[in-house]
C-alpha cells in the first residue's frame, strides 16, 4: 500500500508573504522578457542603477558570482547599450560599470512602470493602511536578513 501525497504548505503570514514574494517575481520576469534581459543581466542592472558606480568585483561579491560571470553580464548590458565602462581614476587596471543614457531611460520606464503597478496594486488600501504595510514590510524584511547573515 502506497502513502498517501504528502504536501507541505505554509499558511498565515508565512503563505501570504510566499504569495507576495513570488507575485514579484513573476513582475520581475516580466519585466526581464519586455527589455529582452536574463534574470542575472536584470538583477545587476537594478544593483548598479541603485549605487551609481561600481567595480565589477563589487557586482560579484553582490551577485555572489564570480568575476568571470560578472564579465559575461557586463559585456551582454554594454553591448545592449544599458552600460558603459568608465576607466577607474587612479587604478588604471580596473574600471567602473555605469548606466548609459540610455540605461538610464531603461531604468526610468521601468521604474515607472513598477510605480504605476503598485499604486493600482495597492489602491484598495487606505494611506494609514499602507503605511504600516510599508513598516510592516521593513520590520520583517530586515528581521530575515539578520537571520540570513547568521
Amino acid at each position: 500500500m502506497t502513502d498517501p501525497l504528502v504536501t507541505h504548505a505554509l499558511d498565515g503570514f508565512p503563505a501570504a508573504a510566499i504569495r507576495f514574494v513570488r507575485a514579484l517575481e513573476r513582475n520581475r520576469e516580466q519585466i526581464g522578457k519586455d527589455h529582452d534581459l536574463s534574470p542575472s543581466d536584470l538583477r545587476a542592472l537594478f544593483w548598479i542603477a541603485e549605487v551609481g558606480s561600481v567595480t565589477p568585483k563589487d557586482v560579484a561579491l553582490h551577485m555572489q558570482m564570480t568575476t568571470g560571470g560578472i564579465t559575461a553580464i557586463a559585456n551582454r548590458l554594454v553591448e545592449a547599450g544599458l552600460l558603459q565602462r568608465v576607466a577607474h581614476p587612479n587604478d588604471r587596471r580596473s574600471l567602473y560599470l555605469e548606466l548609459s543614457p540610455a540605461g538610464h531611460e531603461t531604468m526610468r520606464v521601468i521604474h515607472t512602470d513598477f510605480r504605476g503597478m503598485i499604486a493600482d496594486s495597492t489602491s484598495r488600501l487606505t494611506p494609514a493602511e499602507l503605511q504600516a504595510f510599508e513598516t510592516a514590510l521593513d520590520i520583517v524584511a530586515a528581521e530575515v536578513n539578520a537571520r540570513a547573515r547568521r
